[in-house]
């Protein structure tokens, strides 16, 4: 039977492409790829790829942007990474605090997207 194999890409629409790739490369963190279709910004993200694009839908049209659906992405260390969004200015959701899958933390990007950050575990 046809079936969904998992996560194979993540993007979301924002209405200002530069602003994006500023905020996710010089405040995030993330690298942006080499190689991205135009109108959108790919970031060297494992293991799922991660983009930015120009909107295909009216984002004015609702209050919150991606209501209701969680993203969460794989940092080194979420506390340090708290402590640099705060001194960026970044909004902070929530702070940092132990939870299923490690230590984590959730922001507001510029677009009023909410990210979760937690501490990837590494193999011993």
């Amino acid at each position: 039977m046809p079936h969904l194999i998992g996560p194979d890409f993540i993007g979301i629409q924002v209405a200002d492409l530069d602003a994006a790739r500023r905020f996710y490369t010089e405040v995030a963190g993330l690298t942006a790829a080499p190689y991205a279709p135009p109108g959108a910004v790919v970031f060297d993200t494992k293991p799922i790829p991660f983009a930015v694009r120009t909107p295909v839908v009216a984002l004015d049209a609702v209050d919150i942007l991606g209501h209701g659906i969680a993203l969460w992405f794989g940092c080194d260390d979420a506390d340090a990474l708290h402590d640099r969004l705060i001194e960026r200015g970044v909004t902070i959701v929530f702070p940092p605090k132990d939870g299923p899958f490690g230590r984590y933390f959730a922001f507001q990007d510029p677009f009023g997207y909410t990210i979760t950050a937690h501490t990837v575990q590494t193999a011993a």
